[in-house]
Protein backbone atom coordinates (compact mmCIF):
# COMPACT_ATOMS: atom_id res chain seq x y z
CA UNK A 1 0.00 0.00 0.00
CA UNK A 2 0.58 3.37 -0.66
CA UNK A 3 2.54 5.84 2.27
CA UNK A 4 0.01 8.32 3.18
CA UNK A 5 1.84 12.08 2.06
CA UNK A 6 -0.76 13.39 5.04
CA UNK A 7 1.09 13.45 8.74
CA UNK A 8 -1.46 11.95 10.36
CA UNK A 9 -1.50 11.58 14.82
CA UNK A 10 -0.76 8.61 16.33
CA UNK A 11 -2.60 6.35 18.53
CA UNK A 12 -0.32 7.97 21.08
CA UNK A 13 -1.07 11.04 20.96
CA UNK A 14 -3.26 12.36 23.98
CA UNK A 15 -6.23 13.76 21.83
CA UNK A 16 -6.85 10.82 19.77
CA UNK A 17 -6.79 9.00 23.52
CA UNK A 18 -9.14 11.66 24.96
CA UNK A 19 -11.05 11.72 22.05
CA UNK A 20 -11.59 7.39 21.99
CA UNK A 21 -12.42 7.99 25.50
CA UNK A 22 -15.77 9.91 25.12
CA UNK A 23 -16.82 7.52 21.94
CA UNK A 24 -16.37 5.01 24.10
CA UNK A 25 -18.66 6.41 27.24
CA UNK A 26 -22.29 5.42 26.98
CA UNK A 27 -24.52 7.76 25.57
CA UNK A 28 -22.58 10.15 24.30
CA UNK A 29 -22.74 10.26 20.55
CA UNK A 30 -21.10 12.62 18.36
CA UNK A 31 -23.94 15.57 19.31
CA UNK A 32 -23.53 15.63 22.72
CA UNK A 33 -19.51 15.23 22.17
CA UNK A 34 -19.50 17.69 19.92
CA UNK A 35 -21.27 20.13 22.85
CA UNK A 36 -18.55 18.73 25.43
CA UNK A 37 -15.97 19.73 23.12
CA UNK A 38 -17.75 23.66 22.62
CA UNK A 39 -17.91 23.80 26.02
CA UNK A 40 -14.26 22.50 27.30
CA UNK A 41 -12.02 23.35 24.46
CA UNK A 42 -10.42 20.21 24.52
CA UNK A 43 -11.59 16.28 24.94
CA UNK A 44 -9.03 15.98 27.80
CA UNK A 45 -10.85 18.94 29.82
CA UNK A 46 -14.19 16.94 29.03
CA UNK A 47 -12.93 13.61 30.12
CA UNK A 48 -11.82 15.16 33.71
CA UNK A 49 -15.20 16.92 34.09
CA UNK A 50 -17.13 16.35 37.35
CA UNK A 51 -20.93 15.07 37.09
CA UNK A 52 -21.90 18.84 37.89
CA UNK A 53 -20.08 20.33 34.67
CA UNK A 54 -21.06 17.48 31.85
CA UNK A 55 -24.82 18.41 33.59
CA UNK A 56 -24.82 21.78 31.92
CA UNK A 57 -24.47 20.39 28.70
CA UNK A 58 -27.60 20.29 26.19
CA UNK A 59 -29.03 16.89 26.23
CA UNK A 60 -26.79 15.50 28.77
CA UNK A 61 -29.10 15.22 32.28
CA UNK A 62 -27.81 14.46 35.72
CA UNK A 63 -28.67 10.41 35.35
CA UNK A 64 -26.71 10.40 32.07
CA UNK A 65 -24.15 13.22 34.13
CA UNK A 66 -22.93 10.80 36.31
CA UNK A 67 -23.21 7.55 34.09
CA UNK A 68 -20.84 9.04 31.94
CA UNK A 69 -18.25 10.82 34.47
CA UNK A 70 -18.08 7.27 35.90
CA UNK A 71 -17.14 5.15 32.73
CA UNK A 72 -14.60 7.51 31.57
CA UNK A 73 -13.41 7.54 35.02
CA UNK A 74 -13.17 3.87 34.99
CA UNK A 75 -12.16 3.49 30.93
CA UNK A 76 -8.20 2.76 31.06
CA UNK A 77 -9.16 -0.63 30.54
CA UNK A 78 -11.65 -0.30 27.34
CA UNK A 79 -9.17 2.77 26.07
CA UNK A 80 -6.08 0.17 26.25
CA UNK A 81 -8.31 -3.01 24.48
CA UNK A 82 -9.41 -0.15 21.57
CA UNK A 83 -5.96 0.81 20.86
CA UNK A 84 -5.00 -2.55 20.08
CA UNK A 85 -7.87 -3.54 18.19
CA UNK A 86 -7.07 -0.41 16.01
CA UNK A 87 -3.47 -1.51 15.66
CA UNK A 88 -3.96 -5.17 15.30
CA UNK A 89 -6.18 -4.33 12.14
CA UNK A 90 -3.58 -1.30 11.09
CA UNK A 91 -5.65 1.26 11.04
CA UNK A 92 -5.42 4.72 12.25
CA UNK A 93 -7.96 7.64 13.46
CA UNK A 94 -8.83 10.86 11.96
CA UNK A 95 -9.97 13.60 14.24
CA UNK A 96 -12.04 17.25 12.74
CA UNK A 97 -9.56 20.08 12.05
CA UNK A 98 -6.78 17.78 11.88
CA UNK A 99 -5.16 16.83 8.31
CA UNK A 100 -6.92 14.21 6.86
CA UNK A 101 -10.44 14.48 8.09
CA UNK A 102 -12.85 14.90 4.90
CA UNK A 103 -13.58 18.89 4.84
CA UNK A 104 -17.31 18.20 3.41
CA UNK A 105 -18.05 15.78 6.30
CA UNK A 106 -16.15 18.09 9.19
CA UNK A 107 -19.69 21.00 7.87
CA UNK A 108 -22.20 18.55 9.65
CA UNK A 109 -23.53 19.42 12.83
CA UNK A 110 -23.00 15.90 13.94
CA UNK A 111 -19.48 15.16 11.93
CA UNK A 112 -18.42 12.22 13.83
CA UNK A 113 -15.88 13.49 16.08
CA UNK A 114 -13.06 10.75 14.77
CA UNK A 115 -12.98 8.31 11.98
CA UNK A 116 -11.15 4.86 12.09
CA UNK A 117 -9.80 4.26 8.97
CA UNK A 118 -7.94 0.94 7.27
CA UNK A 119 -6.89 2.47 4.04
CA UNK A 120 -6.23 5.94 2.96
CA UNK A 121 -9.01 8.89 2.63
CA UNK A 122 -7.47 11.79 0.50
CA UNK A 123 -9.47 14.56 0.15
CA UNK A 124 -7.47 17.19 -0.86
CA UNK A 125 -6.02 14.95 -3.32
CA UNK A 126 -7.31 11.25 -5.01
CA UNK A 127 -10.91 11.80 -3.22
CA UNK A 128 -11.59 15.03 -4.09
CA UNK A 129 -14.89 14.96 -5.95
CA UNK A 130 -16.69 11.85 -4.21
CA UNK A 131 -20.01 10.50 -4.57
CA UNK A 132 -22.35 8.36 -2.92
CA UNK A 133 -23.99 5.44 -4.67
CA UNK A 134 -27.37 3.86 -2.66
CA UNK A 135 -29.32 1.20 -3.21
CA UNK A 136 -31.22 -1.72 -1.86
CA UNK A 137 -29.91 -4.82 -0.21
CA UNK A 138 -32.64 -6.72 -2.40
CA UNK A 139 -31.84 -5.30 -5.73
CA UNK A 140 -32.57 -7.10 -9.07
CA UNK A 141 -29.96 -7.67 -11.82
CA UNK A 142 -31.19 -4.49 -13.48
CA UNK A 143 -29.83 -2.53 -10.27
CA UNK A 144 -26.56 -4.19 -10.30
CA UNK A 145 -25.83 -3.87 -13.94
CA UNK A 146 -26.81 -0.14 -13.43
CA UNK A 147 -24.83 0.43 -10.38
CA UNK A 148 -22.16 -1.58 -11.78
CA UNK A 149 -21.61 0.45 -14.82
CA UNK A 150 -22.20 4.17 -13.54
CA UNK A 151 -19.67 3.63 -10.55
CA UNK A 152 -16.88 2.25 -13.21
CA UNK A 153 -17.41 4.80 -15.47
CA UNK A 154 -17.28 7.47 -12.82
CA UNK A 155 -14.54 6.38 -10.98
CA UNK A 156 -12.33 6.01 -14.14
CA UNK A 157 -12.98 9.73 -14.42
CA UNK A 158 -11.56 10.24 -10.94
CA UNK A 159 -15.07 10.05 -9.18
CA UNK A 160 -14.24 8.71 -5.66
CA UNK A 161 -17.80 5.80 -5.22
CA UNK A 162 -18.56 6.31 -1.51
CA UNK A 163 -21.06 3.54 -0.07
CA UNK A 164 -21.86 1.39 2.61
CA UNK A 165 -20.22 -2.06 2.12
CA UNK A 166 -23.95 -3.94 2.06
CA UNK A 167 -24.77 -6.37 -0.11
CA UNK A 168 -26.15 -5.45 -3.57
CA UNK A 169 -25.86 -2.22 -4.82
CA UNK A 170 -23.54 -0.84 -2.34
CA UNK A 171 -21.12 -3.98 -3.44
CA UNK A 172 -21.78 -3.97 -6.93
CA UNK A 173 -20.67 0.15 -6.98
CA UNK A 174 -17.58 -1.04 -4.59
CA UNK A 175 -16.61 -3.84 -6.75
CA UNK A 176 -16.79 -1.43 -10.42
CA UNK A 177 -15.26 1.26 -9.09
CA UNK A 178 -12.38 -0.69 -8.10
CA UNK A 179 -12.45 -2.48 -11.65
CA UNK A 180 -12.73 0.79 -13.36
CA UNK A 181 -10.93 2.56 -15.89
CA UNK A 182 -7.62 4.07 -14.20
CA UNK A 183 -7.06 3.74 -10.36
CA UNK A 184 -10.62 4.28 -9.42
CA UNK A 185 -10.95 5.09 -5.65
CA UNK A 186 -13.90 3.76 -3.43
CA UNK A 187 -14.52 3.85 0.35
CA UNK A 188 -16.56 1.84 2.07
CA UNK A 189 -18.78 3.25 5.42
CA UNK A 190 -19.49 1.14 7.89
CA UNK A 191 -22.14 0.11 10.36
CA UNK A 192 -20.17 -1.75 12.44
CA UNK A 193 -16.58 -1.99 13.91
CA UNK A 194 -13.94 -2.18 11.55
CA UNK A 195 -12.78 -5.75 14.33
CA UNK A 196 -16.33 -6.68 12.44
CA UNK A 197 -17.29 -7.90 8.78
CA UNK A 198 -20.60 -7.42 7.80
CA UNK A 199 -21.52 -8.70 5.69
CA UNK A 200 -18.84 -11.47 6.30
CA UNK A 201 -18.87 -12.23 2.24
CA UNK A 202 -17.44 -8.60 1.51
CA UNK A 203 -13.78 -9.76 3.61
CA UNK A 204 -11.85 -9.49 0.47
CA UNK A 205 -13.40 -6.88 -0.42
CA UNK A 206 -12.49 -4.56 2.02
CA UNK A 207 -9.11 -6.23 2.24
CA UNK A 208 -8.76 -5.20 -1.64
CA UNK A 209 -9.74 -1.61 -0.52
CA UNK A 210 -8.12 -1.23 2.65
CA UNK A 211 -5.15 -2.74 1.66
CA UNK A 212 -4.34 -1.81 -2.65
CA UNK A 213 -4.22 2.16 -2.44
CA UNK A 214 -7.38 2.58 -3.77
CA UNK A 215 -9.82 3.73 -0.91
CA UNK A 216 -10.87 3.23 2.75
CA UNK A 217 -13.30 1.62 4.93
CA UNK A 218 -13.93 3.46 7.46
CA UNK A 219 -16.06 3.55 10.86
CA UNK A 220 -16.94 6.03 13.70
CA UNK A 221 -18.05 3.16 15.90
CA UNK A 222 -15.58 1.38 18.73
CA UNK A 223 -13.86 -1.36 16.85
CA UNK A 224 -15.79 -4.39 18.25
CA UNK A 225 -19.45 -2.70 17.82
CA UNK A 226 -21.73 -5.46 16.17
CA UNK A 227 -23.77 -4.64 12.96
CA UNK A 228 -27.19 -3.53 15.06
CA UNK A 229 -29.69 -2.46 13.01
CA UNK A 230 -29.29 0.91 14.95
CA UNK A 231 -26.08 1.76 13.60
CA UNK A 232 -27.46 2.15 10.10
CA UNK A 233 -29.08 5.37 10.21
CA UNK A 234 -26.18 7.02 11.49
CA UNK A 235 -23.89 5.43 9.06
CA UNK A 236 -26.01 6.93 6.41
CA UNK A 237 -25.02 10.37 7.75
CA UNK A 238 -21.57 9.73 6.79
CA UNK A 239 -22.05 8.36 3.09
CA UNK A 240 -24.39 11.60 2.58
CA UNK A 241 -21.57 14.14 4.73
CA UNK A 242 -18.38 12.47 2.79
CA UNK A 243 -19.98 12.97 -0.70
CA UNK A 244 -20.95 16.35 -3.28
CA UNK A 245 -23.85 14.07 -4.21
CA UNK A 246 -25.87 11.12 -3.40
CA UNK A 247 -26.54 9.02 -6.94
CA UNK A 248 -29.75 6.27 -5.96
CA UNK A 249 -29.64 3.07 -8.19
CA UNK A 250 -33.04 1.04 -7.17
CA UNK A 251 -34.28 1.70 -4.21
CA UNK A 252 -37.67 -0.16 -3.09
CA UNK A 253 -40.34 1.56 -0.52
CA UNK A 254 -38.94 1.90 2.93
CA UNK A 255 -35.32 1.40 1.98
CA UNK A 256 -32.52 3.13 4.23
CA UNK A 257 -31.14 3.82 1.07
CA UNK A 258 -34.05 6.41 0.73
CA UNK A 259 -32.90 8.10 4.23
CA UNK A 260 -30.13 8.74 3.03
CA UNK A 261 -31.17 10.69 0.35
CA UNK A 262 -33.26 12.51 1.76
CA UNK A 263 -30.67 13.20 4.93
CA UNK A 264 -28.63 14.69 1.98
CA UNK A 265 -31.04 16.66 0.24
CA UNK A 266 -32.55 18.40 3.32
CA UNK A 267 -29.79 18.47 5.99
CA UNK A 268 -26.79 18.46 4.05
CA UNK A 269 -27.67 20.50 0.84
CA UNK A 270 -26.10 17.97 -1.27
CA UNK A 271 -27.28 16.94 -5.00
CA UNK A 272 -29.58 13.69 -5.37
CA UNK A 273 -29.54 11.94 -8.46
CA UNK A 274 -32.05 8.58 -9.37
CA UNK A 275 -31.31 6.17 -12.04
CA UNK A 276 -34.97 5.26 -13.25
CA UNK A 277 -36.18 1.27 -13.14
CA UNK A 278 -39.31 -0.29 -14.07
CA UNK A 279 -42.26 1.72 -13.63
CA UNK A 280 -43.75 -1.36 -12.50
CA UNK A 281 -41.12 -3.06 -10.62
CA UNK A 282 -41.25 -2.94 -6.45
CA UNK A 283 -37.69 -2.59 -6.31
CA UNK A 284 -37.66 0.76 -7.72
CA UNK A 285 -41.18 1.91 -5.80
CA UNK A 286 -38.62 4.33 -3.29
CA UNK A 287 -36.49 5.77 -6.16
CA UNK A 288 -39.42 6.86 -8.40
CA UNK A 289 -41.47 8.23 -5.41
CA UNK A 290 -38.15 10.43 -4.99
CA UNK A 291 -38.45 11.51 -8.85
CA UNK A 292 -42.09 12.25 -8.33
CA UNK A 293 -41.34 14.91 -5.15
CA UNK A 294 -39.07 16.76 -7.14
CA UNK A 295 -36.03 16.94 -5.11
CA UNK A 296 -33.98 14.61 -7.31
CA UNK A 297 -32.66 14.92 -10.66
CA UNK A 298 -33.09 12.14 -12.88
CA UNK A 299 -30.00 10.73 -14.71
CA UNK A 300 -30.03 8.06 -17.26
CA UNK A 301 -26.09 8.28 -18.25
CA UNK A 302 -22.78 8.89 -15.84
CA UNK A 303 -22.31 12.16 -17.72
CA UNK A 304 -25.38 13.48 -16.47
CA UNK A 305 -23.96 12.87 -12.98
CA UNK A 306 -21.22 15.05 -13.82
CA UNK A 307 -23.10 17.96 -15.44
CA UNK A 308 -25.29 17.58 -11.88
CA UNK A 309 -22.01 17.78 -10.01
CA UNK A 310 -20.26 21.05 -11.66
CA UNK A 311 -21.77 23.16 -9.13
CA UNK A 312 -21.01 21.53 -6.07
CA UNK A 313 -17.73 20.92 -7.02
CA UNK A 314 -16.58 24.64 -8.06
CA UNK A 315 -17.76 25.66 -4.68
CA UNK A 316 -16.20 22.72 -2.93
CA UNK A 317 -12.50 23.73 -5.12
CA UNK A 318 -13.20 27.90 -4.84
CA UNK A 319 -14.11 27.30 -0.83
CA UNK A 320 -17.44 27.90 -0.70
CA UNK A 321 -19.12 24.92 -0.26
CA UNK A 322 -19.89 25.14 3.33
CA UNK A 323 -21.61 28.01 3.57
CA UNK A 324 -23.62 27.01 0.47
CA UNK A 325 -25.09 23.31 1.97
CA UNK A 326 -25.48 25.83 5.32
CA UNK A 327 -28.88 26.48 3.40
CA UNK A 328 -30.27 23.53 0.76
CA UNK A 329 -32.91 26.20 -0.62
CA UNK A 330 -30.39 28.65 -2.14
CA UNK A 331 -29.48 28.16 -5.83
CA UNK A 332 -25.60 28.28 -6.24
CA UNK A 333 -25.32 28.78 -9.89
CA UNK A 334 -27.48 30.98 -9.72
CA UNK A 335 -26.06 33.21 -6.71
CA UNK A 336 -22.80 32.73 -7.37
CA UNK A 337 -21.41 31.07 -10.50
CA UNK A 338 -20.82 32.15 -13.77
CA UNK A 339 -21.20 29.02 -16.60
CA UNK A 340 -18.29 26.70 -16.66
CA UNK A 341 -16.78 26.43 -20.38
CA UNK A 342 -15.19 23.33 -19.27
CA UNK A 343 -16.04 20.48 -16.36
CA UNK A 344 -14.54 21.99 -12.78
CA UNK A 345 -14.28 18.09 -11.89
CA UNK A 346 -10.63 17.91 -12.02
CA UNK A 347 -9.42 21.65 -12.24
CA UNK A 348 -5.92 20.62 -12.22
CA UNK A 349 -6.17 18.90 -15.38
CA UNK A 350 -8.18 21.85 -17.46
CA UNK A 351 -4.80 22.39 -19.41
CA UNK A 352 -4.96 18.59 -20.41
CA UNK A 353 -8.78 18.59 -21.67
CA UNK A 354 -8.20 21.96 -23.43
CA UNK A 355 -4.64 20.30 -25.23
CA UNK A 356 -6.69 16.71 -25.93
CA UNK A 357 -9.26 18.94 -27.30
CA UNK A 358 -7.27 21.01 -30.12
CA UNK A 359 -5.45 17.65 -30.79
CA UNK A 360 -8.48 15.61 -31.70
CA UNK A 361 -9.63 18.45 -34.34
CA UNK A 362 -8.20 15.02 -36.40
CA UNK A 363 -9.18 12.03 -35.11
CA UNK A 364 -6.27 10.06 -33.14
CA UNK A 365 -5.72 6.60 -31.20
CA UNK A 366 -4.80 6.59 -27.44
CA UNK A 367 -1.39 6.06 -28.85
CA UNK A 368 -1.20 8.81 -31.13
CA UNK A 369 -2.42 11.29 -28.67
CA UNK A 370 -0.20 10.23 -25.16
CA UNK A 371 3.12 10.21 -28.08
CA UNK A 372 1.79 13.45 -29.34
CA UNK A 373 1.00 15.50 -26.20
CA UNK A 374 3.91 13.29 -24.27
CA UNK A 375 1.01 12.11 -21.26
CA UNK A 376 1.02 9.18 -20.06
CA UNK A 377 -1.23 6.58 -20.83
CA UNK A 378 -3.33 6.47 -17.29
CA UNK A 379 -3.54 9.91 -17.03
CA UNK A 380 -4.59 10.40 -20.86
CA UNK A 381 -7.14 7.54 -19.95
CA UNK A 382 -8.61 9.39 -17.33
CA UNK A 383 -8.69 12.69 -19.32
CA UNK A 384 -10.64 10.96 -22.16
CA UNK A 385 -13.23 9.33 -20.03
CA UNK A 386 -14.01 12.53 -18.41
CA UNK A 387 -14.08 14.49 -21.62
CA UNK A 388 -16.04 11.77 -23.65
CA UNK A 389 -18.91 11.37 -20.45
CA UNK A 390 -19.63 15.20 -20.64
CA UNK A 391 -19.65 14.99 -24.79
CA UNK A 392 -17.29 16.71 -25.39
CA UNK A 393 -15.52 14.18 -27.68
CA UNK A 394 -16.62 10.76 -29.03
CA UNK A 395 -15.57 7.28 -30.33
CA UNK A 396 -14.74 7.02 -33.80
CA UNK A 397 -13.16 2.86 -34.23
CA UNK A 398 -10.23 2.78 -32.76
CA UNK A 399 -10.03 6.83 -32.59
CA UNK A 400 -11.21 9.95 -30.70
CA UNK A 401 -12.34 12.49 -32.12
CA UNK A 402 -14.04 16.13 -31.00
CA UNK A 403 -17.95 16.19 -30.72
Amino acid sequence: MEESHVRRPCLDDPLVRATLRLTLAPGLGPVRIARLLALFGDPGRACRASPAELARVKGIGPKLAAKAAQALAASDGALDDELRAIDRAGAHVLLPGLPGYPELLAQLPDAPPLLIVRGELRPEDDDRYPLAVVGSRRCTQYGLEQAARFAGLLAGAGITIVSGGARGIDTAAHRAALLGHGAGRTIAVLGCGLARCYPPENKDLFERIAGEGRGAVVSELPMQTPPNAENFPARNRIISGLSLGVLVVEAGAGSGALITARQAAEDHGREVMVVPGRVDSPASAGSHELLRGGGAALVTEPGHVLETLQAPARNLFDGRHAALAADPSRDPVAELLEPAATSPLAPADDDLHARILRALETPRTPDELADGLGVAMPDLRGALTMLELLGRIRRAGARYTAA
